[in-house]
This record gives C-alpha cells, sequence and structure tokens, in this order.
C-alpha cells in the first residue's frame, strides 16, 4: 500500500519512510529519521534524529522522540534513538536520544506496550514485551530487562537495572537495582515475592517457580549477606535453567538491591 501522509504533516526529505506508513496531520518529522514499513504516527507528534523506528509500530499524539538529552554535559554530539518494531506509544510520551558519556544511543526493544506520559531519558537501555502505565518516567542510563512492568507513576533513578520479569506497584520509587523475577512497591521500594502470577501466564514450569521462591528466600529471607546469597543462588544454576539470570544479574555491579 502507498504510504498516507496527511498534508499539514511536515516531512524532511532527508527523512526515509517506508511501506504503508501513516503519518497524522501536523506531526514533525526531522532529517535522520528513518521508520518501517506499517507504522503508524498519529497527529501532532514531533520525531528527531538521528533516530530509527521499526516497522509496525503505532505512536499516538503529542509524543515526542528523539529529541536531545535532557543532560547539561550534552554538548550535540550525534547520538541516536533506536526503537524497534510492534511497539505501541502513547500520548505525550518522551524519549530522548543518547550521550556520548554512555554508548550513545538510546534502545527499546520490540513489543513494547508503553502507556501515556512515559518518559525514556538518555541512555536507557528498555528490552522486549515490557509494560510501562501511565507516568512510569526512567532517568539517565536505566536498563529495563525483558517481560518487566512498571506500574503508574513508577519513577526509576538513574542508573537503576531492573530484571527480567519484574514487577513494580503504583508509586514505586526504586533507587536502587531489582533482581530478575521480583514484585518491588513502596518508597523508596522493598521486594514483595517473585512475580508469581506474571510467570505463570508466560509458561514457567511450577518446578521453575518453585525454585525461584527458593532462591528468593534465600536472597531476602536467610539473613546472609548478599555475597554470600549470591554465591548459594549461583550453585543451584545447574538444578533449574531459570535461575541463570538471577544468578547473573546479582554478579554483575551495580547500585546495590533493593533489600
Amino acid at each position: 500500500m502507498p504510504r498516507q501522509i496527511h498534508p499539514t504533516a511536515l516531512i524532511d526529505p532527508a527523512a526515509r519512510l517506508g511501506e504503508n506508513v501513516s503519518v497524522g496531520a501536523y506531526t514533525i518529522i526531522g532529517p535522520d529519521v528513518e521508520i518501517g514499513d506499517g507504522t503508524w504516527i498519529g497527529p501532532h507528534v514531533v520525531i528527531n534524529g538521528p533516530t530509527r523506528i521499526g516497522r509496525d509500530n503505532r505512536i499516538f499524539q503529542f509524543s515526542s522522540l528523539g529529541e536531545a538529552p535532557q543532560d547539561k554535559k550534552y554538548a550535540g554530539e550525534p547520538t541516536r534513538l533506536e526503537i524497534g518494531d510492534r511497539n505501541t506509544i502513547r500520548e505525550f510520551c518522551t524519549f530522548n536520544r543518547g550521550t556520548a558519556q554512555d554508548a550513545g544511543v538510546t534502545r527499546v526493544g520490540n513489543d513494547n506496550w508503553i502507556m501515556a506520559y512515559v518518559h525514556i531519558a538518555h541512555d536507557c537501555q528498555v528490552g522486549d514485551r515490557t509494560i510501562f502505565a501511565n507516568n512510569a518516567q526512567l532517568a539517565g542510563h536505566v536498563h529495563i530487562g525483558d517481560w518487566a512492568i512498571l506500574g503508574g507513576f513508577t519513577v526509576v533513578h538513574q542508573f537503576v537495572r531492573i530484571g527480567a520479569h519484574c514487577i513494580t506497584a503504583m508509586g514505586t520509587i526504586l533507587l536502587q537495582d531489582v533482581p530478575p523475577y521480583v514484585t518491588a512497591a513502596g518508597n523508596p521500594s522493598a521486594p514483595h515475592g517473585i512475580n508469581s502470577e506474571g510467570l505463570k501466564r508466560r509458561g514457567f514450569s511450577p518446578a521453575a517457580i518453585a525454585a525461584l521462591r527458593r532462591a528468593y528466600k534465600t536472597l531476602y529471607r536467610s539473613g546472609l549477606k548478599l555475597e554470600e546469597a549470591s554465591a548459594a543462588i549461583a550453585a543451584t544454576v545447574p538444578e533449574e535453567a531459570a535461575l541463570a539470570s538471577l544468578a547473573e544479574f546479582l554478579a554483575t555491579p551495580g547500585r546495590g538491591i533493593i533489600r
């Protein structure tokens, strides 16, 4: 199908749009922007570059994507934003490009459901199949694992890591890392068990969920120091593959984990 471009949209001649791209009224697309096949962009969206957006995304009105990072050290370096395929980005979202102090790129993966007023700051790395509820806010350099769910008004401090399959409650304030599979809530946040319902929906076996519950108790209820608990969990990885990502996360330096 041909592209469907509203006559009031302003698209720089240097922008590259794939097949069957739809652009709504008064949307502005700058140079150094690439948009994949089948992506729908609503009215009043602003996309600056360098930005690459994959195929079959849905970007709703008043979102701002690929703008310069909100970092006082930024001096116009050619950093970029990369967005994968089949993402839904709702109203008033803001995704900034990276900075030269990090990898120089902000990345959002595939199949993410990102609700209204979400902010993804410079150098964030977001995995696949995440859900960000309204007003979730990521500071710079945050890493989010696959399948993570952020409740509404979750606020994440810079450099925090959130592991795969985590879930946060509404209004959670994250100042430290959240290990994979953990449920977090509060200000400051605290752990509240594993995300067992989410794991069941994603096909984790009862044995895997039981192993993760045991690992959670080792990490949070055994009285062991973090290094000791991490070593104990790592020793059980051969028994249950689901523990491998948890052990790897704990072995990687970060801001410390919520406790």
